[in-house]
């Protein structure tokens, strides 16, 4: 089969192994070398850049080793050097490694995906449309942090409703612990989390479980150390940046198709049912771009779903409040099938905690809410005064609910607040609640954050593990500052880099089955049975979503014929249920005839949903225990 690279800015590329002599490539068209080597499954390998002396005679045939091909420690000598010869150049990781054993300094070690024995081939897939997201962290889901021990815990997320789950980014970083957006080897799957092999095994175990798997995946820049691609070639923009550093070089055709191999492996090659594209507004081309890259990436996977017959879903992160993300091709727009809506985020937050500082200000409008529900945007054109300027655009009237991915808390507006604490370290069982009953019935595709369905105690620390002590240094100072400038106390904001704030982020399993935890999670656990029982809570139809406010605190949020009240006043409401109707769940009192006609007395922080009458379904389904 033979190896290649791009590495258009090299003179001279050489493929090193442990065990043989360096072998030279042959420079081929447009920056590309090759060789006919062919390599085994575990073979370590690296590239050797540039002039410099070789490990031994590196004659293409191959031969007795003079060298071991063994790794030097840290970043700044790279891989790959020889222990028999000091003076050797260095040899790099492969740009397009799918595993990298002793971390992303050191040399690559050849992956063969065909070795895996797959037990999916029944696998249909998921649409995302009624579906129900819970996204998870591999390092801290689990005591153990991995994705073998993550498998053992894919039984509760079937039992809590979960149909698709969602893996923050597990490609290759320096260090043994971080949120993985540092990563630099984008091909690869981090060993602390088990590696290729584990990864595989648990999407097939998800999808024996009936389970759709996100990989969440980082194409607007690179981490901060073992990042080699520029000397390889062209990957980032020289002088142009973005919040997290260089901006990657979409300008590049090899660099282009770098991204849109990467996303084709996740689906192809690791079976993953879609993609969460991380930051797309930081994703920048040039306007002569014929083609926008999310356009490319989506007609690239769409093209794979009709060949693989199984759905593949695209969900793209912007801040920009612009529909052109989901809108067809035909359209005009880039043709991504879901995209995140953190103005909802916003809206709930505000509406159960009062925060208005930064971000927040605007959405202590009391119409944010219903505005949010309905049209999925609450700056859709508006000024916007976190911004200094009108923002967004509206939702066309015929995109589906089911495109906008809604939730009350995620990775970032938990992890980037100074403490990283959740709501359920600031809140009442009863605001929980709530935030449940909206976030389970608002108008687009739900998503949960690990441990949010209990009100999980632990927060969620912004954590690193850079064995670099001056990069652990300025991340320390940087995230300080970050904060001072956002008016929080400095003293809240934990060291990312001491161990500790790693420790503290992990799930407690054991909380989840006593007490206020438990109630909580029977709740989210009824909520989505009544999603899957009741059409009108996954009704795409964006035209029976209307709301109301209807005094301070107080809202009515419609789902075609049923309907979400939600008192966050501080007094008792009053509501008519008539012969029709049912309630089909209050968190206000616990309701042993919960079809029971007439008026229903919302205490304050509740929230009840109500709707037609339909057959009886089992006594207590989705019964709320209210603590006193």
């Amino acid at each position: 089969m033979g190896i290649e690279v791009w590495a258009p800015r090299a003179d001279r590329v050489r493929l090193r192994r442990a065990g043989h002599d360096d072998v030279e490539l042959t420079a081929g068209d447009a920056g590309w070398w090759r060789t006919d080597v062919a390599l085994a499954a575990g073979d370590e390998y690296g590239f050797v850049l540039g002039g410099g002396p070789s490990t031994g005679s590196a004659t293409s045939g191959g031969g007795p080793s003079t060298g071991s091909g063994a790794s030097v420690d840290g970043p700044s000598t790279g891989s790959g050097a020889s222990p028999t010869d000091p003076g050797a150049t260095p040899a790099r990781p492969d740009p397009r490694s799918r595993r990298q054993p002793h971390g992303v300094h050191e040399l690559s070690a050849w992956d063969d995906p065909a070795s895996f024995t797959w037990t999916d081939q029944n696998w249909p897939g998921r649409a995302l449309a009624g579906g129900l997201i819970y996204e998870l962290h591999v390092g801290t889901f689990t005591p153990e942090g991995t994705l073998d021990a993550a498998i053992a815990k894919l039984p509760h997320l079937v039992g809590l409703g979960v149909t698709h789950i969602e893996l923050l980014p597990v490609n290759g970083f320096n260090g043994t612990h971080n949120w993985g957006y540092d990563g630099v080897l984008w091909y690869t799957v981090q060993e602390d989390y088990g590696g290729p092999e584990a990864y595989r095994r648990f999407v097939d175990a998800a999808h024996a479980a009936g389970l759709a798997v996100i990989q969440d995946v980082v194409y607007n820049h690179l981490g901060p150390s073992g990042n080699y691609l520029p000397e390889f070639g062209p990957y980032l923009r020289d002088g142009q940046g973005n919040t997290w550093g260089a901006s990657v070089n979409l300008d590049e055709r090899a660099v282009r198709d770098f991204i849109i191999d990467n996303a084709l492996m996740w689906l192809r090659d690791f079976h993953v049912d879609g993609l969460r594209l991380d930051a797309v507004h930081a994703l920048h081309e040039s306007g002569g771009s014929p083609v926008h890259i999310l356009a490319e990436i989506a007609a690239r996977v769409d093209a794979l779903s009709a060949e693989s017959g199984r759905p593949l879903t695209l969900i793209a992160e912007s801040d920009l409040n612009d529909p052109v993300m989901i809108l067809p091709r035909e359209a005009g727009g880039h043709g991504i099938h879901a995209q995140w809506a953190d103005d909802w985020h916003h809206a709930v937050h505000v509406a159960l905690t009062g925060e208005t500082g930064g971000y927040y200000a605007d959405f202590a409008d009391p119409h944010a809410l219903p505005k949010t529900w309905s049209g999925g945007f609450y700056h859709d054109g508006t000024y916007s005064s976190f911004r200094g300027k009108n923002w967004g655009a509206p939702v066309p009237a015929g995109v589906p609910s089911w495109q906008l991915v809604t939730f009350a808390q995620d990775h970032d507006q938990i992890g980037n607040r100074a403490a990283g604490d959740r709501l359920s370290q600031s809140l009442s069982l009863d605001r929980l609640a709530v935030a449940a009953v909206l976030t389970m019935t608002a108008p687009g595709t739900p998503m949960l954050f690990m441990g949010e369905e209990w009100g999980a105690s632990t927060p969620w620390q912004f954590f690193t593990s850079h064995p670099e002590p001056e990069l652990a240094e300025a991340t320390r100072r940087g995230r300080k500052a970050e904060f001072a400038r956002m008016g929080w106390d400095e003293s809240l904001v934990p060291d990312p880099n001491d161990p500790a704030t790693f420790a503290r982020s992990k799930l407690d399993w054991a909380e989840a089955s006593v007490g206020d935890h438990a109630r909580l999670l029977s709740l989210y656990r009824g909520l989505a049975f009544l999603r899957r029982t009741h059409p009108e809570l996954t009704d795409t139809d964006r035209a029976g979503h209307s709301a109301e406010v209807v005094g301070p605190g107080r809202w009515v949020l419609h789902r075609a014929a049923a309907r979400v009240y939600v008192n966050l006043s501080p007094e008792p409401w009053t509501i008519e249920v008539d012969a029709s109707e049912e309630v089909w769940v209050s968190t206000a009192a616990r309701h042993d005839r919960p079809r029971e006609e007439g008026p229903l007395t919302l205490t304050p922080d509740s929230a009840a949903v109500v709707g037609p009458r339909t057959p009886p379904l089992p006594r207590g389904y989705a019964e709320y225990t209210r603590v006193e």
